[in-house]
Parts: structure tokens; C-alpha cells; sequence
């Protein structure tokens, strides 16, 4: 049976294979934040986009539909009820900006949601959070090698390292 990593269970794992699996785990995290930080921007800018979208919409429809919507709409009026014209193009014009209205009500509360989130913010924070962890996180000081120490001893501290 093996751990994780491939070293045997129950065996003790060197400082050196410690820091640098924790290094490894740290890397991994701040990827999967850097990820979670990029979706998160992404919807943001969805829903500011569909926000801006609404709004355009909206400015669209008060302007090039007027023209139209009215003549059609008071001779309409006009037709069915045999009331004075002028106010037949008052409601006319009533009925453009009421559906303006509602658009921009739509592009407002989408507007919110957008500025709402604080989804990269939080992110940011987790990271330098984590960013300090590493920081203060030293590894063993090792003993220094004296002169009379030979290759075989190197060597045999490299292999109980690795």
C-alpha cells in the first residue's frame, strides 16, 4: 500500500519531500484560484454585457420605433374610438416609453448583479491569504557539510532525501 505521492505508508517523508509536496499543493491551489478568479469575471461580464444590451435595447426602441409605433398607433386609436387625434398620439407615445421603461428597469436590476459580485475580490484575497502561508513556511536548515566528508556521504544524504 502507497500513499498519495508513491512513498510507502507509515514512512516518514523528509523535510525535503514535505516542503517541496507542499510547494506542489500550493502551486496547484493558487491555479485552481486563478480558474475560479477567471470564471467568476467571466459571468460578471455576461451579466454586464446583458445589462448594456438591455440598454442599448432600450434606447433603440425609444428612438427608431417612435415614427411608426405612433402613426400606426393613433390612427389605431383613432379608429376604434373616434376620440381627437393629438390624444390618440399621446397614448401612443405612452405605450413607447412604457415599453422603454420596462427595459430599462430589466438593464438596471442586471446592472446590480453585476456590480453585486465580489467574486474576484474575494479570490484575490484567498490568494494573498495563501501567498502568506507560503511565505512564512521554512523548510529544515540542513547541517553544514565539513571538508572531510567525501562524495559517498553526499550521495548517501541525496538518497535519503529523495
Amino acid at each position: 500500500m502507497s500513499a498519495p505521492d508513491g512513498s510507502p505508508v507509515g514512512a516518514e517523508a523528509s523535510i525535503g519531500q514535505l516542503f517541496a509536496s507542499a510547494t506542489t499543493e500550493m502551486s496547484a491551489l493558487v491555479h485552481d484560484e486563478i480558474a475560479l478568479a477567471k470564471a467568476q469575471l467571466k459571468q460578471d461580464v455576461k451579466r454586464g454585457a446583458t445589462s448594456g444590451g438591455a440598454f442599448t435595447v432600450a434606447g433603440a426602441v425609444l428612438v427608431f420605433s417612435l415614427p411608426m409605433l405612433n402613426f400606426a398607433l393613433a390612427y389605431g386609436i383613432r379608429t376604434w374610438s373616434d376620440w381627437n387625434l393629438a390624444i390618440c398620439f399621446l397614448l401612443s407615445f405612452a405605450a413607447n416609453v412604457l415599453v422603454a421603461l420596462v427595459l430599462v428597469l430589466i438593464g438596471v436590476v442586471f446592472a446590480k448583479k453585476a456590480k453585486k459580485s465580489q467574486g474576484p475580490q474575494k479570490v484575490a484575497a484567498s490568494m494573498k491569504e495563501s501567498a502568506g502561508v507560503l511565505q512564512n513556511a521554512k523548510p529544515h536548515p540542513r547541517p553544514e557539510l565539513t571538508e572531510d566528508r567525501g562524495p559517498a556521504a553526499i550521495e548517501a544524504v541525496a538518497r535519503s532525501t529523495s
